[in-house]
């Protein structure tokens, strides 16, 4: 009885996994990876794990948005799809507040405490 659940299993999981190479060839090609974490076929979830490149991206929550709603549509085995980027579980939003890296800094804004601006312009 198990084996026939292992390869029901499997015979999905190897579904998903072509799904995101066939829709998603920029995650290879842009240096990232997309893996199966978890699959639960008897709730019909799944989470896919964005990695390398993908961690970083600033598309990456485009991406993400894109893998859930086609995927429940050409697998009807699955209804939940849950991603992440291994970027503090934020879905791939690099750079929010509260993070614990680096934020990119911009002209005139003000850092935490002394600015390296320069002198002040006398304009």
């Amino acid at each position: 009885m198990s084996t026939q659940t292992d390869d029901g299993e499997d015979e999905l999981r190897e579904r998903i996994s072509n799904f995101l190479r066939r829709n998603f060839p920029q995650i290879q090609m842009h240096g990232g990876s997309a893996a199966i974490q978890d699959l639960d076929r008897e709730e019909g979830s799944v989470t896919i794990m964005l990695g390398g490149a993908c961690s970083g991206c600033g598309i990456s929550p485009m991406t993400i948005q894109a893998i859930k709603s086609r995927m429940t549509k050409e697998i009807p085995e699955i209804t939940t799809v849950h991603a992440e980027t291994g970027m503090g579980g934020n879905e791939g939003m690099a750079g929010g507040a509260g993070g614990s890296g680096m934020s990119p800094s911009f002209p005139g804004e003000s850092s935490s405490s002394e600015s390296d601006e320069g002198p002040e312009a006398p304009f």
